[in-house]
C-alpha cells in the first residue's frame, strides 16, 4: 500500500505585479500553486509542497543524545549539591570545632589524681606494698615507671646523716604505720635531702621529723638496686597524718 503524500502549506501575499517572480521563486523552492487571489493591491498565493521524510533515525539519535544529557546534567547537579552539602557540613564541622567545648578543662587537682600512681588506681603498686621488700616485682615496677608520681600512706622506718652532713639526711620509708617495725612492703628510701626537701604539708606542720612518724608520702620513681634491696624515690610533698 502506496503512502498518503502529506503536504506543508505556506500563504504568501505580494503586491500586485509581482506574483510572477514569488511564483517563479516559490517553485524553484519545490512549492507547488495551488490557489491565487488578487485584490485590489494585494495577491494572495497559496503554495503547497510535499513533506520531506522524517529521519527517524538521526531524530531517534538526538532523542537518545537529550536522554543522555539529561541524565549527566541531572548527575553533575545532584553532585554539585551533595559537593554544596559537604561544603555546608564542612563549614559546620568547622563551626563547630570552632566553638568551645562545653566540657571544661580538667582541673590541676584532676590532672593529678590521674597522672599520681595509687595502691587505688594501681593494683601492682598495691601489690608491691605487701610484697617482700627484697621481691623482683620491684624491679619491674621501678622499670616500667622510673619517673613517674606515686602517693602511699606511710612512716619512717629509719633516719641518719647523710655522710657527715648536720642537715641533709638519709630517709628510710615503709608502708603503713608501723615505723621502725615495719616488716612487709618496698624499702623505700630519699637520700641525701633536708628537711626543707620534704615539702611538709598538713594542718600541723612540725619544726622537725623523725623514726616512727606518719605521713601520706607523694614521690616520683627513682631506680631499684638489686643489691641492697633498697628502692629508690625522689620527695614530691610529704603531707602530716
Amino acid at each position: 500500500m502506496v503512502d498518503e503524500i502529506k503536504y506543508e502549506y505556506k500563504t504568501v501575499q505580494t503586491v500586485r505585479g509581482t506574483d510572477g517572480l514569488v511564483i517563479s521563486k516559490m517553485q524553484k523552492d519545490g512549492w507547488e500553486l495551488v490557489e491565487q487571489a488578487q485584490g485590489t493591491l494585494r495577491s494572495t498565493l497559496n503554495f503547497r509542497r510535499p513533506k520531506k521524510p522524517q529521519p527517524w533515525l538521526l531524530i531517534g539519535t538526538a532523542a537518545a543524545v537529550l536522554v543522555i544529557l539529561t541524565v549527566v546534567i541531572g548527575a553533575a547537579s545532584a553532585l554539585s549539591g551533595g559537593g554544596e552539602n559537604e561544603d555546608e557540613s564542612d563549614k559546620s564541622t568547622v563551626a563547630a570545632s570552632e566553638k568551645p567545648s562545653a566540657t571544661p578543662a580538667p582541673t590541676a587537682a584532676e590532672s593529678y589524681a590521674t597522672e599520681v600512681i595509687t595502691p587505688q588506681n594501681n593494683r601492682e603498686f598495691a601489690a608491691l606494698l605487701r610484697a617482700d621488700y627484697c621481691d623482683d616485682a620491684n624491679l619491674d615496677f621501678a622499670t616500667r615507671h622510673e619517673g613517674q608520681t606515686v602517693a602511699f600512706n606511710g612512716s619512717i622506718v629509719n633516719m641518719v646523716p647523710h655522710g657527715d652532713s648536720d642537715t641533709r639526711y638519709d630517709f628510710l620509708l615503709g608502708p603503713g604505720d608501723k615505723g621502725p617495725n615495719t616488716a612487709v612492703g618496698s624499702a623505700f628510701k630519699y637520700e641525701d635531702v633536708n628537711i626543707f626537701d620534704l615539702k611538709l604539708t598538713g594542718k600541723k606542720i612540725p619544726a622537725t621529723v623523725g623514726v616512727g612518724d606518719k605521713f601520706r608520702f607523694v614521690a616520683e620513681v627513682g631506680e631499684f638496686n638489686a643489691e641492697q634491696c633498697l628502692f629508690f624515690l625522689d620527695p614530691v610533698s610529704t603531707e602530716v597524718r
